[in-house]
């Protein structure tokens, strides 16, 4: 059994009532919400209260409490994706609301994940993300399950039951959105 098969068959144990089943997965998925988390960080510049652990434990403590039936390991990252976007929106507002108009918080979006000619902050990110799901739900979902949930293109594919290279071919097209709406937002 390969390691997806294998979180996908305790996450369905775990859902099902086995507490044991959970004790096996939570090292492995906090493991993997940690490197996904630290990934987000590194295109960060700029202040940031909440730390890489911070985010995980706060991430992880929802995503234990969700009564949800999940249909494989890539299902639950994708929500670990929503999560994880959710919770840096909510704090990099806290902070702005904060500062009374301080700086956002600027993120340089890589090639491999989601990329941009310019850094880029998490709210125009996220504004962004919101126009596009209003023209095409789908290429906002590759794109963020991308970005804020590290998934490849063929956990992709698998979350969203199209093929690998309809995701590569919407991701392209979407970057291009992306690239266009960024430069088109206006620095405060």
């Amino acid at each position: 059994m390969s390691d997806q098969e294998q979180i996908t068959q305790w996450l369905n144990d775990w859902v099902e009532g086995d507490s044991a089943a959970f004790d096996r997965m939570a090292p492995v998925v906090y493991e993997e919400l940690r490197r996904i988390a630290k990934q987000i960080f590194s295109r960060e510049r700029g202040e940031q209260t909440l730390q890489p652990t911070a985010l995980v434990h706060e991430a992880y403590g929802r995503l234990i409490g969700l009564d949800v039936e999940l249909a494989n390991r890539d299902h639950f990252y994708a929500l670990a994706a929503r999560t994880m976007r959710r919770l840096l929106i909510n704090q990099a507002r806290a902070r702005n609301a904060a500062k009374r108009g301080g700086q956002d918080n600027p993120i340089t979006l890589q090639e491999d994940q989601v990329a941009a000619a310019e850094p880029v902050d998490v709210l125009a990110l996220d504004e962004a993300l919101i126009r596009l799901a209003g023209h095409d739900p789908r290429k906002a979902e590759i794109l963020e399950l991308n970005y804020f949930g590290g998934l490849t293109h063929p956990a992709i594919a698998r979350v969203l039951e199209v093929s690998e290279s309809t995701v590569v071919r919407e991701k392209r097209v979407a970057m291009l959105w992306l690239r266009k709406f960024m430069s088109e937002v206006e620095p405060e």
